[in-house]
């Protein structure tokens, strides 16, 4: 198959996107992100979910920070990212807020409006475990402290974002299904260079390439993480510009102590996560099954969601790549 080529009216157009990889969040994205842009023939670009396509009001209530960066509120800026790219034929960038319908609606049409050529790559993970690996994410970063259970009941979009076929269903609305590659973490992680050959053969690049990170895990949850305690309003204190501003003129003691008022430490590894399993697993092997009538194949390597349960689904396969 031929490699991706870049569309525009002229060779004076600055380079844009021709790849795009969507997700799904906390499924190995940032890992195999890092193995695309390893590639001599792939342009990745830096940072990482520049988020350009998805609704920048939403984004701003998600994820302030990411809306500050402003790749989605000006074009220009946003094909900045890949002005570095040349003559480079695949050109690429990875935001997993792209598959993470409805809480951001529209970007397959915004998309395929700026490059209707363009291709698409979406890596799945076991959905329970990404479920409990998102939960565990929005502790770290976005305040999240509710427990475990209840926020995943009281929260469709930890449940949404692991309902992969209806992710999937509103691309294949948009794109020819050639134009998506599908595969899991669990089987990159299985077979790293197999898996990695086949996705650079689909695009067209030497599928001999091997990079140095293959088989390296990054982005792993640390042990240890904090929680917010209470209603959460010491900690987003914690993470705002005042305090940021303010910070350097209070003693470490001062500031060690404030922490510990704010947060809790939690250790995910050690979280019984039995309940939150069997609260999942019938809906999310419905939804697999699904998938599995979408895509024409089965997902025998999803073990939390098919087999007998684990307690700590994160450490419940070798490589796992980015939390």
């Amino acid at each position: 198959m031929g490699c991706v080529c870049q569309d525009g009216p002229s060779a004076m157009s600055p380079p844009r996107p021709n790849l795009f990889l969507i997700g799904a969040m906390k499924s190995g994205t940032t890992y195999l992100s890092e193995l695309l842009g390893a590639h001599p023939a792939i342009f990745m670009c830096t940072p990482k979910e520049p988020c350009h396509f998805v609704k920048q009001s939403q984004l701003r209530k998600v994820w302030a920070e990411g809306w500050k960066r402003g790749y989605g509120r000006d074009l220009d800026r946003y094909l900045s990212l890949f002005a570095g790219a040349g003559a480079t034929p695949v050109i690429a960038e990875a935001s997993t807020f792209y598959s993470q319908a409805p809480l951001f609606a529209g970007v397959p049409e915004r998309i395929r409006a700026f490059n209707p050529q363009a291709r698409l790559v979406y890596v799945m993970r076991d959905p329970i475990e990404r479920t409990i690996s998102q939960y565990w994410h929005h502790v770290r970063w976005w305040g999240e402290r509710r427990p475990m259970l209840r926020a995943l009941q009281s929260e469709p979009h930890y449940r949404d974002v692991s309902h992969y076929a209806r992710q999937l269903s509103v691309y294949l609305r948009r794109f020819e299904r050639e134009r998506i590659y599908v595969l899991t973490c669990e089987a990159l992680a299985a077979d790293s260079a197999g898996e990695l050959s086949r996705l650079y053969g689909w695009l067209g690049v030497d599928p001999t390439f091997r990079p140095a990170t293959l088989g390296t895990p990054n982005n792993v949850l640390p042990q240890v993480i904090e929680q917010a305690r209470g209603y959460g309003l010491l900690h987003r204190f914690r993470r705002s510009e005042l305090y940021r501003h303010v910070a350097p003129f209070i003693t470490n003691r001062v500031r060690t102590r404030f922490a510990r008022i704010a947060t809790r430490e939690v250790r995910p590894a050690e979280f019984d996560t039995s309940a939150v399993q069997r609260y999942l697993r019938p809906e999310q092997q419905r939804q697999s099954e699904e998938l599995s009538r979408l895509l024409g194949r089965r997902f025998p390597e999803w073990r939390t969601l098919y087999a007998h349960e684990v307690s700590h689904p994160e450490a419940s396969y070798a490589l796992n790549p980015t939390r």
